[in-house]
């Protein structure tokens, strides 16, 4: 079954061994899209009973004609309970926050991870698309502690993030439960032909200096920066670029070698360019440094991320 959903989504094989490898977010969402038909199951075996074809779009359809998104939020919960019984889906105000919760029962195993983590974007993506906004997230509680991708959550849930908590939810502002649904029945079906790039790879206009900083060197390639480019880009000295960056957790060189990963992996799967094109236009003096940084990056060469033509659809 793993096989051909790989194949499908043009991913070699070989890659699962290499726990630094990557793809892009075609084609995970691709993989799930192909392992989801296959299983039968809207969330691939994650849960303890599948959630049959057709799950999300009646619950999405029981939300359109809510007044407003916490009506809307309160509908899912009890929808949810008709199809499962691995949490429950708890939506309350706490003050100026609201939360919407995944509360596990004391008297069930726990839920793995990556299903708790998806469950989560499911909702947010929903949430956002209901209300035609991006919802801003306050926080990220998970019951489970930091696996093992948890540098990736910078990514997929902006704001703070908790581990070990009793609960695994999402903090928002409180406003965003007035919000009216905005959405009609005649745009469900491109959101769920989307699904799931448009509940899973919701994206953020964030604060964070690395973003900022990945965005401003992406618009220099194939030249590279130094610390004093990028201070005077970014309308900061250098000693503060280099500290803030510090306090999120990475470096001007993790930002520069991130941004040219990903980008060789997004072109390596997605043209049909010569590798040592795509060296030149990510500023490497030739094949061989391309190579050698790329090992460094994923574990393996990238010709391996070649095996499997990229598919046109």
């Amino acid at each position: 079954m793993a096989l051909p959903a790989l194949q499908e989504a043009g991913i070699a094989p070989e890659l699962l061994s290499h726990p630094s490898a990557r793809v892009t977010e075609r084609q995970f969402a691709m993989l799930y899209r192909a392992l989801a038909v296959r299983c039968d199951d809207e969330m691939p075996r994650l849960f303890s009973r599948p959630l049959r074809p057709g799950a999300l779009k009646f619950t999405c359809l029981s939300l359109l004609e809510a007044r407003n998104l916490y009506t809307a939020m309160h509908r899912w919960s009890i929808f949810h309970r008709l199809l499962h019984e691995d949490f429950r889906l708890d939506v309350r105000r706490e003050g100026s926050r609201a939360v919407v919760a995944l509360a596990e029962p004391a008297s069930r195993p726990p839920n793995k991870p990556m299903a708790l983590e998806l469950m989560l974007k499911l909702v947010h993506g929903v949430a956002s698309w209901l209300i035609d906004r991006r919802i801003q997230l306050l926080g990220v509680d998970f019951s489970f502690a930091p696996p093992p991708w948890a540098a990736e959550y910078d990514i997929l849930y902006p704001g703070p993030v908790s581990y070990g908590m009793g609960r695994t939810a999402l903090h928002m502002d409180a406003s965003y439960m007035d919000q009216p649904i905005r959405r009609t029945r005649s745009e469900l079906p491109d959101f769920l032909r989307r699904a799931p790039e448009d509940w899973l790879f919701v994206p953020f206009k964030e604060a964070r200096l690395e973003h900022r900083l990945r965005e401003y060197a992406a618009g220099q390639l194939p030249q590279s920066i130094t610390g004093e480019d990028a201070a005077q880009a970014l309308h900061l000295s250098v000693r503060t670029l280099h500290r803030r960056l510090a306090a999120e957790g990475t470096s001007l060189q993790s930002v520069k070698d991130q941004l040219r990963r990903d980008l060789a992996i997004q072109r390596l799967t997605g043209s049909q360019d010569a590798i040592a094109a795509i060296a030149a236009q990510l500023g490497f003096d030739g094949p061989a440094s391309f190579h050698r940084a790329f090992k460094a990056w994923t574990g393996s060469t990238p010709g391996m991320y070649r095996i499997t033509p990229p598919l046109r659809r």
